[in-house]
Formats: structure tokens, C-alpha cells, sequence
């Protein structure tokens, strides 16, 4: 019998691995998955992206129903959450997409192998081989799709206390107190999600703001709602140690003043970043270059090793985002298959943070476009002055452009505020398109909707915003 020489393999079944292999059947290549767990999904499926959004989507729903009387529902007092319930929702909704994974292998007629894949070195004769727990697996071309762990502070470990996004997704029973260290999207969301379920949180960074990756107006907003909902942040502060006391943990920190202080709660969440999984894959014995564990790659996601790609969270200087590792999986499949494909540009990657309120961003900050010698024009529209907003009772936040102004084109768009995470999708359309201001000024959004916000953010860059 002929030996398989596939030609695609991909190392890594997270959403970045499982796309591309799928892509790379749909185009006609013969593909194998190679995946080290027992189930597809990586770690959006299983412990990241869909049981948090799961959850939140709980703390959204449980918040409604407290304001009900606000809404004209009485009746509803004393409404209880039933966390076993909450739980098993959750893992319901991440089973059935697991499965649905299964479904489209054998669809595509994808080959899954189990077990850890790494490199035995660089192609040969065209061949790249990998060893799957000592079977040699044969491609043409591979791609390597590891993902990434959560960061841990210097000399913790993850316990029933000191908890990363896998610990705190499977809590037995909702905390009466957590600390979040860090600020950034999976810290601010836990954050909200148990403050809507009635945790006292506090939130530490480290840097000068929350959320610092987004553009600052949208960081002072989120400061200022969260402060409204009673969650404790600070920022510009040094976490100095974390202890665990008889019932909890206790977190010593330094603020700006240079003051010390300490907190104490039941739990701990360390979201301070994701380190790639990168270690005992075969770089070595390769030519690939990396950059503290981050694989360098051309625009391509081809490697310094002909035939060999990484794609999702080990790429260095890319946002880890699994739409972000789909759609470099969806390049390199169509790249190898010799098909058309457009390489992922990074000013054009939409960034969704689930908390409440939601922030939706893509492109440049306003900061970030000044520093690459644009001249700007910045226009801002409140959602207290959308009329679909007040229909559902939720007023904060806006929506900012931020345009060239000698032509008009949108150079990135920050929203935050209600459904943030849909409505950014229409400015991620606009700047591959490269649109400007003037055209879409001119494009008709129903009334009433929250994405006629969009309308009313992209004329007031020119002060012609009808509804302010």
C-alpha cells in the first residue's frame, strides 16, 4: 500500500488549524489535522470564546431582569440564578459545536490524527514530516497552529483560588469577591459577567488605562461605566504579591501615589496575556525564526522553512483572535492550493471586547494615526442620542471616527456601547474598501436602528451629524 503524503498538514485543531484544513479539502487538497486533545476546538471552543461569551450572554438576560420594572414587568422580584443551570447551559452550547467539528471533518473528508505533532526537521525532497506520538505523518506543505496558554505572575500557579480562563469558566458556585488583574479584553470580561452576577470585583492594570490596546476615549469610557457599576479599578498599579489566606487570597499592590495596598477576596483571575505553545514542537531542528516563542512569518504565513506556515496566536505581531488564525488559515489553504488569496492586514482586524458595555474597534486609534503623520478628522455621536438606544435603555457610550483629512478616508472606527461587537462589522466593509467619509455620509441605515448610529458618527466628522 502507498504511503499517504498529504498535501496539507496542519498542526493544531483550535479554530485558526481546524479552518484551514477545512478550506484546504473544500479547495481540493488532501488534509490531515493533527490535534493533541481529545476533542476539536482549541481553546475558544473549549475554555475560551464561546462559554465566556455563553456566560455573558447570562449576565445580559440576568440584568434585564433586575430592571424589569423598568421595563413595565413586574412579578419578577427576588429572581434567583441558578448556577447549575447557568453551567450546564454552557457546556451544552460548547458540546454541540464540538460535535459539529466531528460533523465537518468527515464532511470534507479531513483526516484526524490524534496525538502531539512536532517537526522532525526541514522538507526533504519536498516532504515535511511530522512525528505524531512516534507515527510519522508525510506533507507537502504544514502548518503549524498551536495556539497559546494564559500567562501566569511570577511563582503563582493555578489552583481553587488563583484562577486563569480555564479555572474560572468552571467555578462550582458564583464568588462573593474576585480580584482581576489585568485590564484587557478577558479581564474586563470576567469582570463584567460576575458583577452582573452580584461578585464585589476589582479590577488592577497596570498600564495607564483600561483596555490599552483601544483608543483612549474608549478606555476612559469603559473607566467611567464601570466605576457607575460599582467595579473597582485601578490603573498605572503594580500587583507586588498575591497570598493565599484562610479563605481567600489577599493582592498587595502599589498605586500611582506610590502608596501600597492590600485587597483581599475569595478568588484571584490572572489575565495578564497568553504565552504561544511553541516549546517541543521541532523549531529547532528547523530553520523557523521566532521572537520569544512567536514564529516570524512573511505576509503569507510562510516560515523561514519552505513548506512550513504558522498561523493564530504563535505569529508574532499579530492580535491572538481566533477569527484572526481562521482567516490566515483561510490564506494559506488558498495560497497552497494556488488559489486567489489576500494576505491578513493588520489595521484591518475588527477587535470585539463582550463586556457590558461592548467596545468593537478596527483600524487606527486616533493617537496611533497622528503618530503616522496623518492629519485628522475625528467625529463622535453619543448612543444617548440614537433613538433605538432609548428604545432599549442603554445610553452609553459612542461611536468615533477617525478620517484623513485631506481625502476623507476612514482610517478606523471605536464604538462602544450596545451591540458594539455587530454593528462593527460595517467598518471593517468600509476600510477594505478603502471608503471615505463622503460615501458613506450617503448610504442609507433604517431607522431606528442602533447601526443608524453609524450614520450619524461618519457625518459628524464633517459637524453635520442630524441627531446632535
Amino acid at each position: 500500500m502507498a504511503e499517504t503524503i498529504y498535501d496539507i498538514a496542519v498542526v493544531g485543531g483550535g479554530p485558526g488549524g481546524y479552518t484551514c484544513a477545512i478550506r484546504a479539502a473544500q479547495l481540493g487538497l488532501k488534509a490531515a489535522l493533527i490535534e493533541k486533545d481529545k476533542q476539536l476546538g482549541g481553546t475558544c471552543l473549549h475554555v475560551g470564546c464561546i462559554p465566556t461569551k455563553a456566560l455573558l450572554f447570562n449576565a445580559e438576560v440576568y440584568d434585564h431582569i433586575k430592571n424589569a420594572k423598568e421595563y413595565g414587568i413586574e412579578g419578577v422580584e427576588g429572581a434567583k440564578l441558578n448556577w447549575k443551570t447557568i453551567q450546564d447551559g454552557k457546556t451544552k452550547i460548547v458540546q454541540k459545536h464540538t460535535k459539529g467539528l466531528d460533523f465537518l471533518m468527515r464532511k470534507n473528508k479531513v483526516d484526524v490524527i490524534a496525538g502531539f505533532g512536532k517537526l522532525t526537521g526541514p522538507a526533504k525532497d519536498g516532504v515535511v514530516t511530522i512525528d505524531v506520538a512516534g507515527k510519522l505523518v508525510k506533507a507537502k506543505n504544514v502548518v503549524i497552529a498551536t495556539g497559546s496558554d494564559a500567562r501566569m505572575l511570577p511563582g503563582l500557579k493555578a489552583d481553587d483560588r488563583v484562577l486563569t480562563n480555564i479555572e474560572i469558566l468552571s467555578l462550582p458556585e458564583i464568588p462573593k469577591s474576585l480580584i482581576v488583574i489585568g485590564a484587557g479584553a478577558v479581564g474586563v470580561e470576567f469582570a463584567s459577567i460576575y458583577k452582573s452576577f452580584g461578585t464585589e470585583i476589582t479590577l488592577i492594570e497596570y498600564l495607564p488605562r483600561l483596555v490599552p490596546a483601544e483608543d483612549e476615549d474608549v478606555s476612559k469610557e469603559l473607566l467611567r461605566v464601570f466605576k457607575k457599576r460599582g467595579i473597582e479599578s485601578f490603573v498605572q498599579t503594580k500587583v507586588e504579591k498575591v497570598e493565599r489566606t484562610k479563605d481567600g487570597v489577599k493582592v498587595t499592590f502599589t498605586t500611582p501615589d506610590g502608596k501600597q495596598q492590600a485587597k483581599d477576596a475569595e478568588k484571584v483571575l490572572v489575565a495578564v496575556g497568553r504565552s504561544p505553545r511553541t516549546d517541543g514542537i521541532g523549531l529547532d531542528k528547523t530553520k523557523i525564526k521566532s521572537d520569544r516563542g512567536f514564529i516570524l512569518t512573511d505576509e503569507y504565513m510562510q516560515t523561514a522553512e519552505p513548506h512550513i506556515y504558522a498561523i493564530g496566536d504563535i505569529v508574532a505581531g499579530m492580535p491572538q483572535l481566533a477569527h484572526v488564525g481562521a482567516m490566515q488559515g483561510i490564506v494559506v489553504a488558498s495560497k497552497v492550493a494556488g488559489k486567489y488569496a489576500k494576505p491578513v492586514r493588520r489595521d484591518r482586524i475588527p477587535g470585539c471586547t463582550y463586556c457590558e458595555p461592548q467596545i468593537g474597534s478596527v483600524g487606527l486609534t486616533e493617537a496611533a494615526a497622528k503618530e503616522l503623520g496623518h492629519e485628522v478628522k475625528v467625529g463622535k455621536f453619543p448612543f444617548s442620542a440614537n433613538s433605538k438606544a432609548s428604545i432599549i435603555h442603554s445610553h452609553d457610550g459612542f461611536i468615533k471616527v477617525v478620517a484623513d483629512a485631506k481625502y476623507g478616508e476612514v482610517l478606523g472606527v471605536h464604538i462602544i456601547g450596545p451591540q458594539a461587537t455587530e454593528l462593527i462589522a460595517e467598518c471593517v466593509v468600509a476600510l477594505e474598501l478603502e471608503a471615505t467619509v463622503d460615501e458613506l455620509m450617503f448610504t442609507i441605515h433604517a431607522h431606528p436602528t442602533l447601526s443608524e448610529g453609524m450614520l450619524d458618527a461618519f457625518s459628524s466628522v464633517y459637524g453635520e451629524s442630524i441627531n446632535m
